[in-house]
């Protein structure tokens, strides 16, 4: 039974518990957000997660590291010093997007090593065995695609990016749209190649129900992918983007039937006056399923900055309503992230999280900024520092300065208005 069809019976599995009680929300609630479709608990059901969370309507904004190797840079061992980066500094769940000739051995370690849910793009699998074989993509069967995530649920992955709304017709769009930056996707632009070479319809679109199968046997969530994101602001909303997301719309509604659950991802690079937009145009052709948003980047000039250009677009998709962030590290159009990539990336995506959890009024956000306020007014530096959102580093940053005092920083000095306030 899916933790859909247990909520459809009112039944509270122990995965609900656990969740609702990391939430801080009551089973109820997410009973009800799963029948609906407006919540999802990523877990294979061949897994016994640690950490689970809910990701939907009405609970704290979630955040997804990406991690994985390249054919570049094939380490396992740093992949997991990159894992454990991502646990310390609280990442919700973790992607592997490894893309080596062994990313089998490094899904299964990252799972094994992981108490957090973790997702994968099949398809990237799909390639590299093809490279394996010596045969381009576009000569991959049916077979070759389901036999891979058959694999890969049985090793416990917990959600599947599946780049099922790229169809014809969404590419036939792409020919009066005048793109500048054309396809970003890996895994949109691999199925665009298979469809176009073969002259045929995407496989796991034509397919579907049997991509459910496998799914709905393990518990797997569905993350359906925008393969036609748009990689430019300039691209924002255009109508490939917006009929593949009508697709995927469609997609979802078959597969809560199914009792598949399923969220729905959202797009790379954005203007800021166009977020808004977005995000409600997902919730009316998804039904409310959960939306996972990559940043969305609000300008394509920072490289080398990219975590802070996205986490504005990040915060402000969060705020009008987006569930899930995935993060974008300093890295991102440039390389492989390096381990404080991944630190600076998830610091600046659990900085955007929080921003939108306040405006979204979920509960506690805005306690925790009442506590440490109140702590920075009484310049009681140990639980100012303490309650912050990084303490190692703003331990590091006071202790730095030899003029501070106990009473006051060395940023005002004597000068300190709090202090001036107080004595007033």
């Amino acid at each position: 039974m899916t933790q859909i069809e247990a909520a459809r019976k009112n039944i509270v599995t122990d995965l609900v518990r656990k969740a609702a009680k990391a939430e801080g929300v009551s089973s109820k609630k997410l009973l009800s957000g799963l029948r609906d479709g407006s919540i999802v608990i990523p877990a294979n059901n061949t897994r016994h997660l640690k950490k689970p969370c809910a990701i939907g309507k009405g609970l704290r904004t979630k955040i997804n590291a990406n991690i994985g190797n390249s054919p570049f840079s094939k380490s396992i061992r740093e992949e997991l010093k990159k894992l454990r980066v991502c646990l310390k500094y609280q990442a919700d769940t973790v992607m592997d997007l490894s893309t080596g000739d062994n990313l089998k051995q490094a899904r299964r370690a990252i799972i094994k090593n992981s108490p957090l849910p973790i997702g994968t793009v099949p398809v990237y699998e799909v390639a590299v065995n093809a490279r394996k074989n010596k045969i381009p993509f576009h000569e991959v069967s049916l077979d070759d695609i389901l036999e891979v995530l058959e694999s890969q649920a049985a090793d416990g992955v917990d959600f599947f990016t599946i780049h099922a709304g790229v169809t014809r017709r969404v590419l036939d769009s792409l020919k009066g749209a005048r793109r500048v930056a054309g396809i970003v996707s890996r895994g949109g632009a691999l199925l665009a190649q298979w469809i176009k070479k073969n002259r045929r319809e995407n496989p796991l679109y034509e397919n579907f129900d049997r991509v459910l199968a496998i799914a709905k046997r393990y518990d797997i969530t569905l993350s359906l992918g925008d393969g036609l994101r748009p990689g430019s602001v300039c691209d924002a909303t255009d109508k490939p983007q917006i009929t593949e997301l009508k697709i995927l719309g469609e997609l979802a509604k078959r597969a809560k039937a199914k009792g598949v659950q399923t969220m729905i991802e959202g797009p790379g690079h954005v203007p800021i006056n166009q977020i808004e937009k977005n995000v409600a145009l997902q919730k009316r052709y998804c039904n409310n399923a959960p939306f996972y948003v990559l940043g969305p980047l609000v300008t394509d000039v920072a490289a080398g900055y990219d975590h802070i250009s996205s986490a504005i677009g990040a915060a402000l998709a969060g705020s009008y309503g987006a569930d899930f962030l995935c993060y974008v590290t300093p890295s991102e159009h440039l390389s492989i992230p390096t381990l404080d990539d991944v630190k600076e990336g998830l610091m600046a995506y659990r900085i955007a999280a929080h921003s939108a959890d306040i405006a979204k009024g979920v509960k506690g956000a805005i306690e925790w900024d009442r506590t440490v306020s109140k702590y920075r007014k009484s310049r009681t530096w140990s639980k100012h520092i303490g309650s912050s959102m990084d303490p190692e580093r703003a331990k590091a940053i006071h202790q730095r300065s030899k003029t501070a005092t106990k009473d006051v920083c060395s940023m005002c000095g004597e000068y300190c208005p709090l202090k001036i306030s107080e004595e007033l």
